[in-house]
């Protein structure tokens, strides 16, 4: 295996050597080699648990492994490792010592994916400890004639957290023995949980800690994430435990790896526009597995999984290289559970040299050896990254490569390569007490059980006034002193996506068959499914024919057009709470709750090659209303030197639009998260605001993050309207795809000026 690292290093040398000579890349670091940190087996270990590891060849343990394996006696545990550190072995040791020491003792585990459950499984059950481990997963795609006995039977469940809310808990009288004896709960890559997916899922394992307080259990909870700036707090926010144990000790050793940032070359010097990355990606790979080096390429949309697949495919072909185009597959989500099982496995094998990937391989399933992970644009966290890179290399050193799309962000690190290389990993953000989050699992936990005052353990201390609003809004009722739905013939969970902060969503027909082909939040319906619209689905276009926000139904047909459309948003933002304020940077910097207004008025279709307008279509569109959070300031007349009319309202809206990209940075989110409103004169401060808010409602806390941080925030915003070499703005810089104003207008030396300005104050 080190022979073929070695080769397989030498040939991506010359291919990245090649690569500088032309000027495409513009970064080429290493990460050092680590040793291994190792100790004995602990003397408490259960004498067949002891065994198993000593019949696996695992004489001694990681000493973060070690480390859990302590910690998890005392109290609730956080593993924050790096990948493929052995985290799963970290948790598995004192589970499966329970399990062994207690025949009744149960543990559930908890993955954020179906791939990452199966992996696990296969895991456990090759370790060899025969009858006393009785591992099942419990998922949507297990037969409904095997789930009786798997509640019967299996000591060690996997599930996921959509199955946990709306099939398990529910149903909690059918899981008494299993939550009665439920000893310890694992959730993997608790990483992921952040956002409004986190909120939820923090909602949800508050609702399995009060089934399971019912039947007299207090499970001990052991959780593992990916590298992150704020472990601990993720932890006792996500379950509601205090005292979490961290452990961030990493023992494990790594080989090393090159590290490259590659920028496409620009191929016209007046537009500033390059080459298309998903174009340089495909050569990359090609190259690489040419060259003997097994390859994992990412990119965030499935649309571009199959683009990237097929283009290295073309090539593969063309030059005659026809096996190596037959070991190449994309990965992606809306494959059925079969063919992402044999593509698992033909990777593990070695049968893929190379796979092309949405997020869904990012997590940790065991994929075999590959020596070179590419990422394809900014994925939206520096530990998203991370984790990315670290998929290749596990057994020799490996090669990273970043690949700049056209995106503000991806040019940004293009200009400042250290500010991404050596950017700390960022904290996790999350809310399980936003209002409308709380609102909807207070409704599930009345339907799996009364809701009483000792629930206040669980959820929040004002609980009986969140539960009161819930009975005027006439969907609870209170009997007694315990709160139960207002319409017991309900099932709440069923209505409830943890995937979306919106409690409504649109259902998607297909035109032609009448089959629902998805489904998209309400809060996002007028301004991406409007009648007119070109709606990317699964890789496929459709043009939308009609809207329905009261039936919440859309209709679509397939489209095959030259053309996109783009939406024009009237955005008004009402300030209900200030949370907090503080000076900093020559502002007054508020943070609170505000009302955000949004009213789709008509869209423009632009031709796809030349993104030049075709036409203007007016449209009469409801508004939409939702409460969110926000951090807005003022801007005083000293920092505006120079700037009036038009030329005043282009630098606040270039300003909120550099801000906007530049806050994933400081908090783990994507800036399809974020909104914002810039003008010149807010009716309520009676001067020149900008607004950066959450475009979810209710919010779960990104914002809060920039209000911490505001001075990173302006920094790095200026840093990216400062470096860019464009003269009017675009966007690499303060022009935004999401723009609700068309990107209109924007002064991009104003903007520069107003951020100087405010650094200088």
């Amino acid at each position: 295996m080190a022979l073929m690292a070695k080769a397989s290093a030498q040939g991506w040398d010359r291919i990245i050597s090649t690569a500088e000579k032309d000027d495409v890349v513009v970064s080429r670091t290493q990460v050092l080699p680590q040793k291994a940190y190792r100790g004995p087996l602990p003397d408490d270990m259960h004498p067949k648990l002891r065994e198993v590891l000593i019949d696996l060849g695992l004489e001694e343990l990681y000493i973060h492994q070690l480390e859990a394996w302590e910690a998890s006696a005392h109290g609730p545990v956080i593993l924050s490792t790096g990948t493929a550190s052995g985290k799963s072995l970290g948790f598995n040791l004192p589970v499966l010592d329970t399990l062994l020491r207690d025949p009744k003792a149960r543990a559930l585990y908890i993955y954020p994916t179906k791939a990452l459950a199966q992996d696990q499984a296969r895991a456990l059950n090759e370790m060899g400890f025969g009858k006393a481990l009785r591992v099942a997963i419990y998922d949507g795609d297990t037969p409904r004639s095997e789930r009786g006995a798997i509640r019967r039977n299996s000591n060690l469940l996997l599930t996921n957290p959509d199955m946990l809310h709306v099939g398990i808990l529910p149903r909690h009288e059918q899981w008494a023995n299993f939550l009665g004896n439920l000893a310890a709960v694992v959730v993997d890559e608790a990483h992921v949980y952040r956002g409004v997916f986190g909120s939820h899922v923090g909602n949800v394992l508050r609702r399995l800690r009060r089934l399971a307080g019912a039947r007299g259990t207090t499970p001990r909870f052991i959780l593992a994430s990916a590298t992150i700036a704020n472990p601990g707090d993720l932890a006792e926010t996500l379950t509601g435990i205090p005292d979490f144990t961290v452990v961030d000790s990493d023992g494990a050793p790594s080989d090393g790896r090159d590290v490259v940032l590659w920028n496409p070359p620009i191929i016209d010097e007046d537009l500033g526009t390059r080459a298309s990355a998903l174009g340089e990606a495909a050569d990359l790979f090609c190259d690489l597995i040419r060259a003997g080096t097994r390859t994992i390429c990412f990119i965030r949309s499935r649309r571009a999984v199959e683009l990237i697949q097929r283009m290295a495919t073309d090539r593969l072909e063309a030059s005659g290289d026809r096996d190596l185009a037959r070991a190449i597959a994309p990965y992606r989500a809306g494959y059925t559970p079969q063919q992402r099982r044999d593509l698992e496995a033909k990777l593990q094998s070695g049968e893929l040299v190379g796979v092309v990937s949405t997020n869904a391989l990012e997590l940790g399933i065991d994929i075999g050896h590959l020596d070179a992970a590419i990422c394809v644009g900014y994925p939206g966290t520096v530990a998203s990254l991370k984790q990315m890179w670290g998929r290749a290399g596990r057994r020799g050193k490996g090669l990273a490569v970043y690949i700049a799309g056209d995106d503000a962000l991806d040019q940004f690190f293009c200009r400042h390569p250290q500010a991404l290389l050596e950017r700390a990993v960022e904290s996790a953000v999350l809310d399980p007490a936003s209002d409308e989050i709380l609102g909807e699992h207070l409704l599930c936990a009345a339907f799996e059980r009364p809701i009483g005052p000792e629930d206040e353990e669980y959820f929040t201390p004002d609980l009986k006034q969140r539960c009161d609003a819930l009975v005027s809004a006439g969907m609870l009722r209170v009997r007694g002193g315990r709160y139960g739905l207002a319409r017991p013939e309900t099932y709440p969970a069923g209505e409830v996506s943890l995937r979306s902060a919106s409690p409504k969503s649109i259902a998607l027909a297909d035109a032609g068959s009448g089959e629902v082909i998805g489904t998209l939040e309400a809060s996002r319906a007028a301004s991406t499914i409007h009648p007119g619209a070109i709606y990317l689905h699964l890789g496929k276009s459709y043009e939308v024919d009609m809207l329905d926000m009261e039936a919440g139904t859309a209709v679509l047909r397939p489209f095959e057009g030259d053309w996109y459309t783009q939406a024009k948003r009237e955005t008004n933002t009402w300030i209900e709470t200030g949370l907090d304020s503080r000076t900093v940077n020559g502002v007054e910097l508020k943070y609170g709750d505000v009302v955000v207004t949004e009213r789709v008025t008509g869209f423009q279709r632009k031709r796809m090659k030349d993104h030049e307008m075709i036409d203007w279509t007016p449209l009469d569109m409801q508004p939409v209303e939702f409460a969110t959070r926000s951090i807005w300031f003022e801007v005083p007349d000293e920092l505006l030197a120079d700037l009036d009319g038009e030329s005043l309202l282009g630098a606040l809206h270039a300003a909120e639009h550099a801000q906007i990209a530049v806050l994933p940075l400081i908090a783990m989110c994507d800036r399809w998260d974020l909104g914002g409103l810039s003008t010149n004169l807010h009716p309520q401060t009676g001067a020149p605001t900008i607004f950066v808010h959450e475009a979810h409602p209710g919010g779960v806390g990104l914002t809060r993050q920039g209000f911490k941080q505001f001075t990173d925030l302006v920094q790095d915003a200026y840093d990216l309207i400062d470096g860019c070499p464009c003269k009017a703005g675009c966007p690499s810089c303060v022009q935004s795809p999401k723009c609700g104003n068309l990107n209109e207008p924007l002064h991009k030396q104003g903007a520069r000026n107003l951020l100087a300005r405010m650094l200088a104050a």
